[in-house]
């Protein structure tokens, strides 16, 4: 039995949560976030909470609930509250501009990396070294934060680079004479 999937989603003020078959639309203060659910869950919505449920007892039906009520729970958690990713960049002269909806970043190289901003993501650069990525959608939020350290990893020797701030860097020891 899934321990994640038996637990109720409850629905925070201001968030309407509309069913069509397997299809979910969640809209709040933030946004509004929809997505179709597998046909192997159940999804039911009574008195201020969603309840997931399996459709049958096979193996495939126990995996998809307990996915299942984590998207609805974070569907409802972003609309409400949203998700927040925080980079930071180390080394000497890197840094992070916000330029209206473009981040352009001095990486290092022999060009800057200009890297265009969507629109349901908002990016706020609080110090140059700094970058704070957040939205609705936690996926689509991971995924830009995956992007913008994807050019410049930290690198095991000096920790140069763009890491998320709560990343551990294992340094590695550089050459002995």
């Amino acid at each position: 039995m899934s321990r994640i999937g038996k637990h109720p989603v409850s629905i925070p003020d201001g968030v309407k949560i509309a069913l069509s078959g397997q299809q979910m639309t969640v809209s709040g203060k933030l946004g509004e976030l929809s997505r179709k659910l597998p046909d192997e869950v159940e999804v039911k919505q009574e008195d201020g909470s969603v309840t997931v449920s399996p459709r049958g007892e096979d193996k495939r039906s126990r995996a998809m609930w307990g996915m299942s009520r984590t998207l609805v729970s974070n569907m409802v958690t972003g609309v409400s509250t949203g998700f927040t990713r925080n980079l930071v960049i180390a080394g000497v002269g890197y840094r992070a501009a916000l330029d209206g909806k473009i981040l352009n970043l001095q990486l290092g190289y022999s060009h800057d990396i200009k890297y265009a901003i969507p629109q349901d993501i908002d990016v706020k650069c609080a110090t140059p070294t700094q970058i704070s990525i957040s939205g609705a959608d936690r996926q689509r939020v991971g995924q830009i934060a995956a992007e913008i350290r994807a050019f410049r990893k930290p690198e095991p020797y000096k920790g140069k680079g763009i890491r998320y701030d709560d990343e551990r860097i294992i340094r590695k020891e550089g050459k002995k004479k």
